[in-house]
């Protein structure tokens, strides 16, 4: 690139740069849109990208369960019981994609697996543009470490952390630290 100026040196960086990788995630607890949590999505908290792309639903049911100390929503992934679950598609780069598996506390607390959704809205327009009805894959956190008990809790079709419900979700700064155990 020695010697380039302008467009040249614009086009030499342009093909040096690899492609980022962007991957379909599926969220439906406090990661949606005025939810607890949503702010983590956004560009000015740093960590990473995620782009809104629509709502959806599972394609099977799941049970989606609100529980434990701190009232927190739950996927078991018990594919074929439940409800088939509505929530929020984003398309996130690599960063957001580290990020958001940390926050989750992936691999032990839950697990990123690939879903089929079904799209209910789709917002993204050019070469993504997906109908309504479509079917899609996409990865979610589930959870397959849970307490028995937690399959007769009531099973949810969508989380909202200010719902009737009357389980109050407890955010991570007003939990106590964990302990070494």
């Amino acid at each position: 690139m020695r010697g380039c100026r302008g467009p040249a040196l614009l086009t030499s960086l342009l093909i040096y740069l690899p492609p980022v990788q962007m991957t379909y995630i599926f969220v439906y607890g406090t990661l949606k849109n005025g939810q607890p949590n949503y702010f983590r999505m956004l560009p000015d908290q740093g960590n990473g990208k995620a782009e809104f792309c629509g709502h959806a639903r599972t394609v099977d049911g799941y049970p989606l369960v609100i529980a434990g100390n701190y009232n927190i929503p739950f996927l078991l992934n018990r594919p074929g019981e439940g409800h088939r679950v509505r929530g929020e598609v984003y398309k996130v780069d690599d960063a957001m994609l580290s990020f958001l598996d940390a926050f989750e506390g992936c691999p032990t607390m839950y697990q990123r697996t690939s879903v089929q959704i079904e799209l209910e809205d789709w917002k993204v327009e050019g070469r993504e543009k997906r109908s309504p009805g479509s079917i899609m894959e996409a990865f979610f956190y589930s959870t397959t470490s849970y307490q028995p008990a937690w399959l007769k809790h009531n099973f949810y079709e969508s989380y909202d952390a200010y719902g009737d419900h009357g389980l109050v979700y407890i955010d991570r700064k007003d939990r106590p630290p964990l302990k070494d155990l």
